[in-house]
């Protein structure tokens, strides 16, 4: 049985915080072959998110902590989330449950099992399904064409907010990582692929959320910040022997 800390990074989520809660844990609840926890990872939020995640945490002690980090970023509440972990697998899913909560066993096994490294959510790869706007499906498949051209990023989506690493890798690859916010998924994907790291793609199934508060310009802007950057400077090296893919 492998520990697995489950990181829903959160910013002013109040309003359907509790109610995802209660859905992973009745997920959960029938696949007891891992011993799971819910890590809430609030960064900064100016709404009652923490005072419903710390009710959470009260209600259900053992199996819902929370992670409070007085700054914005996704990147840097799964960069504390995950490097504070003591779990034998660390994962993240976004807070509005787009990907459907039954791809979970593909993301976790084969880490938990010794197959792989990393494993990563996929929207846009064979055997995906999604529900979403012309527009986010054009500029993610723009976006993942750019990443393939100017890194070599073998994957077919690196923005899918559903990933999971071994705690070796997170511990070895994300101080590697430099970006705090939305660009560290791509950036992750990319340390691992250069370092040797065994990585597995996930297609899911994903439902746009129209709450959403990705602010896409602005996240192309700094993603594209981001490619531009990691094509300037060499790749760094993990620590340790990395593992060669299959």
């Amino acid at each position: 049985m492998a520990s697995v800390d489950l990181v829903i990074p959160v910013y002013n989520e109040e309003h359907v915080l509790a109610g995802s809660i209660a859905r992973v844990l009745a997920y959960l609840d029938g696949h007891p072959e891992h011993q799971w926890r819910i890590v809430v990872a609030d960064n900064a939020s100016r709404d009652r998110t923490l005072e419903v995640a710390r009710e959470q945490e009260a209600a259900h002690p053992g199996r819902v902590a929370v992670l409070h980090l007085p700054v914005k970023g996704r990147g840097i509440a799964l960069r504390n989330a995950w490097l504070t972990s003591d779990a034998d697998v660390v994962a993240y899913m976004d807070v509005d449950l787009s990907t459907d909560l039954g791809h979970l066993q593909a993301l976790i096994d084969p880490i938990a099992a010794g197959e792989v490294d990393v494993a990563y959510g996929s929207r846009l790869g064979r055997g995906a399904v999604t529900n979403r706007s012309f527009k986010r499906e054009f500029i993610s498949r723009a976006y993942v064409f750019i990443l393939n051209w100017a890194l070599g990023l073998k994957v077919t989506d690196a923005q899918c907010g559903f990933k999971a690493l071994s705690r070796e890798a997170a511990r070895a690859l994300i101080p590697l990582v430099r970006d705090n916010k939305w660009f560290l998924d791509s950036e992750l994907l990319w340390v691992a692929q250069r370092n040797g790291f065994r990585l597995r793609e996930v297609p899911v199934r994903w439902t746009e959320d129209p709450d959403t508060r990705v602010k896409i310009v602005q996240t192309a802007i700094e993603d594209l910040q981001g490619i531009w950057r990691l094509r300037r400077h060499p790749v760094p090296k993990a620590s340790g022997r990395a593992r060669r893919g299959r």
